[in-house]
């Protein structure tokens, strides 16, 4: 079992994602957005939006190949006042995906210096709206001021492969970053062995 944390900006997709790929039906905190919100929640460019994440999503996904998985996703909401929250979520997570939205790049920075601060293996995966230009991955991370070894992979939040194909990248680069000494086990010494 690993615990996945699905992050990125206020209205990227993330509450999607989850809902896409999840196969039990997904908890979800979604509220409606209300006059209280107009001062903190800055609407530009998703203007259509109705609800927002309060708390965060949860879903799960098994995967059978290349070793059987189970992922225990956890979706944050999307607005930097809800940043704290973030800290929570991430405890005992494996890595993160921050979902971008191309349209609004800049909501994305916050992520990405958040997983880049508390060191939690990353990547990234630009979802593509429809009517959205298209950027090569490349444009991306030079746009992000990514470092190299971070994943940016392209994918439509509504698709389940798509999402699933995330999350495998996710977890192989989680993988190949996990410290060398992880995969020992815990020692048994006390403080009557010292």
């Amino acid at each position: 079992m690993l615990k996945v944390v699905i992050a990125g900006g206020f209205g990227v997709g993330k509450t999607t994602a989850v809902g896409a790929v999840s196969e039990i039906t997904p908890l979800s905190t979604e509220e409606y957005l209300t006059e209280a919100s107009v001062d903190v929640d800055s609407l530009e460019g998703v203007e259509a939006k109705q609800t927002t994440t309060v708390a965060f999503d949860f879903g799960r996904l098994s995967l059978p190949e290349p070793v059987p998985l189970e992922l225990f996703l956890f979706g944050t909401p999307g607005q930097d006042r809800f940043g704290d929250l973030w800290y929570d979520l991430s405890r005992g997570a494996v890595g993160a995906v921050v979902l971008v939205d191309t349209r609004r790049l800049a909501s994305s920075f916050t992520a990405v210096s958040f997983f880049e601060d508390i060191r939690l293996p990353f990547v990234v995966a630009v979802n593509h709206f429809d009517g959205a230009h298209r950027y090569h991955p490349d444009q991306v991370r030079v746009a992000l001021e990514l470092h190299a070894s971070v994943p940016v992979v392209t994918c439509d939040a509504r698709d389940p492969r798509d999402v699933a194909g995330v999350l495998l990248t996710l977890v192989d680069h989680s993988l190949k970053n996990a410290p060398a000494d992880s995969a020992r086990p815990p020692s048994t010494t006390t403080l009557q062995d010292a």
